[in-house]
């Protein structure tokens, strides 16, 4: 099976955001933004383009599936 794969923890070390930041600017919980960074939870559409908005970037940018 396919594995989530994210750069957003590359991409809030850019911006020099914490988990808790990001959460509270895409209202999710800071326990969300961890699973994400990690590859257990996969994101809805609306929360992954809400996160590539934030970082100026694409969803194909932040977020790839390997395997």
């Amino acid at each position: 099976m396919a594995e989530l794969q994210t750069k957003i923890k590359e991409y809030r070390a850019r911006f020099n955001m914490s988990q808790s930041e990001l959460a509270e600017l895409t209202g999710v919980r800071r326990e969300t933004i961890i699973r994400l960074e990690k590859g257990q939870y996969n994101p809805s559409l609306k929360l992954a383009m809400d996160i590539a908005k934030i970082f100026g970037t694409t969803v194909e940018e932040l977020f790839s599936f390997s395997g």
